[in-house]
């Protein structure tokens, strides 16, 4: 069973991380900090691949918390 849970661990981790770096709107180094040096709003409206991205996101994130738990459970 723990074989698994890893498994499982390793393939949602390595596609979060796919998908996070999909998530990059081209903003380079200056994105990092969090700020919009642009002069543009601070809203922005996810539409069509990026909004799909942003909800996949959320899933895997939350599948990868829910295996984190179970790992920690059967691993005793």
């Amino acid at each position: 069973m723990e074989f698994y849970l890893d498994l499982a661990m390793i393939v949602i981790s390595i596609a979060l991380i796919a998908v996070i770096i999909l998530q990059n709107r081209g903003a380079g180094l200056g994105g990092l900090g969090g700020g919009d040096f642009g002069g543009g709003s601070g809203y922005h409206v996810r539409r069509g691949v990026e909004k799909l991205l942003f909800n996949v996101t959320i899933g895997l994130s939350f599948t990868f918390f829910l295996l984190a738990i179970l790992n920690v459970t059967f691993a005793g």
